[in-house]
């Protein structure tokens, strides 16, 4: 697979069009491996060697939208001072956009065997985790169209959802009232008149 150089910023994995640049921090780590991950959950490993102010990156050229991952990184265990790396765990990318999948609390996801904290636990944890999904930023604006209203016929104003409807929860009268001193339009304050007559 072609492994390019990438960028640090910005973290996560970012689709930009072509392929995915992934970028994950860690001060203390010592190597970093990405996982790929197909339906099956069989891995493609790719240690990430690049690395600027801790954040180890690389760039995919051809990773698309819908690619499952996370990263396998080692480094120090000594729970005495925090630390547990553990490549037998697969650890989801904090900075992912999207994540697919359920954690089923299997012992395979602790860092030491249940009942002896300061032991360590080798089980693979990747069957029983949630995983990254790379997504596409891009909004498709295909069919959409611009509304054109005129300046001169728009009302354009800020609302706090909650300040503007909390007061009058099932109450068509109190919501009405409630809109009128809030100053909004005349088209609006007929619509509540003529829905408080029916009721």
């Amino acid at each position: 697979m072609e492994v390019w150089p990438g960028t640090a910023y910005p973290l996560g994995a970012t689709f930009d069009g072509t392929g995915t640049n992934f970028a994950l921090f860690s001060e203390r780590a010592e190597r970093v491996e990405l996982c790929l991950l197909a339906g099956d959950l069989t891995e493609t490993r790719i240690e990430l060697t690049e690395v600027d102010g801790y954040v180890w990156h690389c760039y995919l050229p051809h990773i698309q939208p819908g690619q499952k991952y996370g990263y396998r990184v080692h480094g120090p265990y000594d729970p005495a001072s925090g630390d547990r790396f553990n490549p037998n765990k697969l650890l989801m990318d904090p900075y992912a956009k999207a994540i697919q999948g359920q954690i089923d609390w299997d012992p395979a996801l602790f860092s030491y065997e249940f009942g002896d904290p300061d032991s360590r636990n080798d089980a693979d944890s990747a069957a029983h985790t949630m995983h990254g999904v790379v997504i596409n930023p891009f909004f498709e604006w295909d069919g959409d169209r611009q509304l054109k209203i005129p300046y001169h016929e728009s009302v354009i104003y800020e609302a706090h959802v909650k300040g503007l409807t909390e007061p009058a929860p099932g109450n068509p009268r109190r919501a009405a009232r409630h809109l009128r001193r809030r100053g909004a339009p005349r088209s609006h304050r007929a619509h509540e008149e003529a829905r408080r007559h029916r009721h």
